[in-house]
């Protein structure tokens, strides 16, 4: 299977937010339902970010133009699924790993361990989890996998399947990569020289690529994406959280071995005489004086 990426063109999104409807239903994710639960923020963004029950979010910038109207400049926030993944190279536990046919990043919530270093070292703050603060209960990561379990069988992730105007498209990298570049070609036709393709090389190629049609900074999205310095310190780490478990289980093989043929003498109590007795030869091992002590 070759490479797969979802595409979204920010030109022909309309902010139907069916995307996200498509997410929270696909992957059983609850949403407040009560009347006015999200307070007004100025904007018609909602959810205002992600959370540990929101993996996608159509973000707005509204602005207005030198004579008259609204530039509205739709994104997409969530995970870019990055080849050079610092969330996967940061992450102790294998927990946030590739995907290697299909280049997404995916994730284990049973391997996970809370420690939340995959959300320092992500230079697009995605990853979020539940239980954070909750005593009694295990900390765990969520973000998009791009509905791996359908496209590993041949279906298009759920927002991609739900987009109405084609703003979501889904296929091979190079061939989304093509499509993206045309789309470009023809806003700048059209005027819109800001236009670019953001993800073609960013850390090491992105498997969610999008189409801007106006400037970066309307997005939210960093000019220059870096890994953080957190994996230096973690590349120290990890060759001694290594060493460590191997002298652990090499300690217990060599217990284990020193054990072999190993045989404790089965003993029991005599009451009456307080003799400690040797089951196999019947001899007295030791007495016990109840007001001396052993002896």
């Amino acid at each position: 299977m070759a490479e797969k990426a979802i595409m979204f063109d920010s030109s022909r999104c309309s902010a139907c937010k069916g995307c996200q409807v498509a997410c929270k239903t696909w992957n059983l994710l609850p949403s407040p339902i009560e009347l006015n639960s999200q307070k007004w923020s100025g904007t018609l963004q909602n959810p205002p970010d992600l959370d540990e029950n929101t993996r996608l979010v159509i973000s707005f910038d509204e602005k207005p133009r030198e004579k008259y109207g609204v530039d509205w400049a739709f994104g997409r926030r969530g995970c870019s699924h990055c080849t050079d993944a610092p969330c996967v190279q940061v992450c102790p536990s294998g927990c946030m790993h590739k995907d290697e046919e299909t280049g997404f990043v995916i994730f284990d919530t049973d391997l996970c361990t809370g420690c939340q270093y995959c959300h320092m070292a992500c230079p697009f703050d995605v990853p979020r989890y539940h239980n954070v603060g909750l005593s009694g209960y295990n900390i765990t990561v969520n973000k998009c996998t791009a509905c791996i379990d359908r496209v590993r069988n041949d279906r298009a992730p759920a927002c991609v399947s739900t987009c109405q105007p084609g703003a979501l498209m889904f296929g091979d990298r190079d061939e989304m990569l093509k499509i993206a570049h045309e789309r470009v070609d023809l806003l700048k036709e059209k005027g819109f020289e800001a236009a670019r393709v953001y993800g073609e090389n960013e850390m090491g190629g992105l498997h969610t690529l999008r189409v801007l049609k106006y400037p970066i900074e309307q997005y939210g999205l960093p000019e220059n994406p870096q890994t953080s310095p957190l994996l230096g310190a973690m590349g120290w780490m990890k060759p001694i959280l290594g060493v460590g478990a191997v002298a652990l289980v090499g300690g217990l093989g060599i217990s284990f071995l020193t054990g072999l043929g190993y045989h404790r003498d089965e003993m029991r109590y005599d009451e009456v005489n307080h003799d400690i007795i040797d089951v196999d030869t019947g001899e007295t091992i030791r007495h016990i004086d109840k007001e001396a002590g052993e002896r």
